[in-house]
């Protein structure tokens, strides 16, 4: 399987004016959608709580999660995201991903579409 990136814009919400686009590195295996702390700053996106997570490895972490909207060729949706720290790349996640009505394809990010057949 390739890596598999898109940009979106992030903002802190749907009528917000400040916009950042993101070059993101998609992973459905995460949870959460991760954002440099730089970035959600100039946005005046600012973290309201603190969680631990595990990583493959056995290791833990605690990270500080905000709340950002998201678009996406069009379309937008709010998700949790991780605040980023220094050495940490833009990464989203399969709540992110859902939001905007997406699944991830190994070669292109796609709108999933309900065949009523």
């Amino acid at each position: 399987m390739g890596i598999t990136n898109a940009i979106l814009k992030v903002k802190e919400h749907r009528k917000s004016e400040k916009i950042a686009e993101v070059n993101f590195l998609m992973d459905s295996g995460a949870v959460y959608s991760l954002v440099p702390g730089k970035v959600l700053d100039a946005l005046d996106i600012e973290p309201y709580r603190e969680m631990i997570f595990s990583l493959a490895d056995g290791t833990t972490l605690k990270k500080k999660v905000c709340s950002a909207y998201f678009e996406f060729e069009g379309e937008g949706g709010s998700a949790p995201v991780l605040y980023g720290e220094e050495g940490d790349e833009p990464l989203l996640g399969a709540t992110t991903l859902e939001s905007l009505g997406l699944v991830l394809n190994p070669f292109i990010a796609v709108r999933y579409i309900q065949c009523e057949c």
